[in-house]
Order: structure tokens, then C-alpha cells, then sequence
């Protein structure tokens, strides 16, 4: 049960998963705290790459997942292959960094334990980063991986993203429907992994978990947010999923962490969502911070947060070709 009157309000929420924290996740977050806390809002600009891409190459191999290099709809990026995968079906995964850092190849671990426990192979483009190349290049790259998935031969996709990455997985799946690519292949899913949906950064939770969250502070995300959006109106609905339509979306699942200012960016977000009819639910992570189920192999709830997004995109899999 939630451990506090600010966290029972998610157990109130019939749309929300609320996860209390283990004895040992919760000895495993203080260490973790202790060394990057320190640190806090300190990776700034295009200087930050390096040391961004660092820290994702140390997520923890997943077994039985090859990876290779690969270009899908004109745009590079990396495949994870999981031993035993459907044939037919296959996840997009939008990496994250702000929209101005993070790899494909840096993320290819992350990327591999999804696709492990979705039991699907796996892409994740290369698409443009700011400064270099601001909005809408990034939602222009992914859009074109789409069409290139489907250009392959593939039948069943879902859609996937963490962070900055959930912000254009979100933002594809509400262009899709207006889109001629959608009337081919429709998405089986989403999933949204502390995506930011509202660009004006103007969610009650960048004050209320400024000190909980260990990593960022709204000075640093505001500036690579300027950086990408190089002057377009934080409040479009091609930049910030919050302020689109949202109905039609095929079925979404968002987790977060209770300890992160990004918390109300999916709150609100899958609020909008089942009011527009959609099928979405929020899981929130008590102690957890941005970026927790990369700690697979250290956190008890970064398996489990990956063991549930890989069953219900295998589930969504499933029922894609029953109703095909």
C-alpha cells in the first residue's frame, strides 16, 4: 500500500499501479543517490553526450540478445534480437537524453530487455539531435522509421520510449492517425517510460519532487528543452503529446518514478488519455527516479517494471493477430 497521504492518491486512481518500494530497492536507491546526487543538474549541452552515452553502456547485458547495426526508412540505428522472437511483430524504441543526447548503440541494452521480455526483435533509430538539428527533425526521423518497419514486411508494431524518447513515441502515435502509413499497419501499442509531454515544463511536480529527484533541475531541462524546440511554441501539440488529441490512440502504459519532476508529465498525460477513451494505465514506482529500469540487476523493480512491459506488449501482439 502507498506509505504516505501524498502517495494515496494514486491508490484512489482506478487507471493507476502503485508499487511500494522494497527494504532492499530502497538500501540499493540511497547508495545510488549518494553518488549522482552530487552531481545533479550538471549535464548540460552537447558536452554532455560522452558521458550520457557512458552511463547507459553500463546498463547490464541482457542474455540471449544479439545486436547489429541496421538502417530502417533511411534512418541508422541499432537492432536487438532476442533469441526465440515472433517473427512478425517488432517494438520501435524511441531512446531518450533530452532531444539532445543519447545513441541507439547506447541504448541497445535497455532496448534488448524489452524486446527480451516482449519476446519481439527490436529497433531503435538514430534520429536527429539538437542543437544541430532542432524540432521537428526528430519527429520527422521517427516517423520515417515507422514507415520503414513497414516497408520491411512487418505487420505488428509497437511503439516504445523513455524520456525525451517517450515524448516522440507518444507524438508519433498521435500523428499516426492522420497519417496514409497508419491505414497500413495500425500500432499494437505504447509505452511511455517518464516520457515529458508538456514542454512548458509547467507540471506541480517539477516543485513538489525538486528535491526527491536526484538527477534533474528545471534550469537544465529548460535550457535543452530551448535547444530543441530553437523558438516553436512549447504548447503544440506536434512538440507536447499533453496538449493533443489523444483520442483513437491505440492501447498505452506509462511508468515513473514517484522521485522524479517529470511524475506529473504522465500523470496528466494518462489522465488526458482515458478521458479521450483510450486504453491507457499509469504504473508509478514509489522511490524510484528517472531512468530506474535501466538498473536491471540492481533494483528489483526494473525487472519487474520490465517483465510487465514485455507481457503487455506480448499480449498486444497476440491479440493484434486475432483481430487481423
Amino acid at each position: 500500500m502507498p506509505t504516505s497521504l501524498e502517495d494515496q492518491r494514486f491508490a484512489q486512481r482506478s487507471a493507476t499501479a502503485f508499487h511500494p518500494i522494497s527494504a532492499a530497492d530502497r538500501t540499493a536507491m540511497a547508495g545510488l543517490r549518494a553518488i549522482v546526487e552530487p552531481h545533479k543538474g550538471s549535464l548540460r549541452g552537447t558536452a554532455a553526450r560522452a558521458p550520457f552515452d557512458a552511463i547507459m553502456d553500463h546498463v547490464a547485458a541482457p542474455e540471449g540478445v544479439t545486436f547489429e547495426a541496421g538502417t530502417v526508412g533511411g534512418i541508422p540505428g541499432w537492432w536487438s534480437k532476442p533469441e526465440g522472437a515472433q517473427p512478425d511483430a517488432v517494438i520501435l524504441h524511441i531512446h531518450g537524453g533530452w532531444f539532445n543526447w543519447g545513441s541507439a548503440k547506447a541504448y541497445r541494452n535497455l532496448v534488448g530487455h524489452l524486446a527480451m521480455h516482449a519476446g519481439a526483435f527490436a529497433f531503435s533509430p538514430d534520429y536527429r539531435l539538437a542543437p544541430e538539428h532542432p524540432f521537428p527533425a526528430a519527429p520527422e526521423d521517427v516517423r520515417n522509421c515507422y514507415a520503414g518497419l513497414i516497408e520491411v514486411g512487418y505487420k505488428k508494431i509497437a511503439v516504445t520510449g523513455d524520456s525525451a524518447g517517450g515524448t516522440l513515441a507518444l507524438g508519433l502515435l498521435v500523428s499516426l492517425k492522420a497519417s496514409p502509413v497508419n491505414n497500413a499497419v495500425v500500432p499494437a501499442a505504447g509505452v511511455a517510460l517518464s516520457p515529458v509531454t508538456d514542454l512548458s515544463l509547467s507540471g506541480a511536480s517539477w516543485t513538489t519532487r525538486a528535491a526527491a529527484d536526484p538527477y534533474f533541475i528545471r534550469l537544465q531541462a529548460a535550457e535543452l528543452v530551448r535547444s530543441y524546440l530553437n523558438g516553436a511554441d512549447p504548447n503544440d501539440p506536434a512538440a507536447s503529446p499533453l496538449r493533443a488529441d489523444l483520442t483513437g490512440l491505440p492501447p498505452i502504459r506509462v511508468h515513473v518514478g514517484d522521485d522524479e519532476v517529470l511524475l506529473d508529465d504522465s500523470v496528466c498525460f494518462v489522465d488526458r488519455a482515458l478521458a479521450a477513451g483510450v486504453d491507457a494505465q499509469l504504473d508509478v514506482w514509489e522511490g524510484m527516479v528517472h531512468g530506474f529500469p535501466g538498473s536491471v540487476g540492481q533494483l528489483s523493480a526494473s525487472l519487474l517494471a520490465l517483465q510487465q512491459i514485455g507481457s503487455f506488449l506480448s499480449e498486444r501482439f497476440t491479440q493484434t493477430t486475432a483481430e487481423r
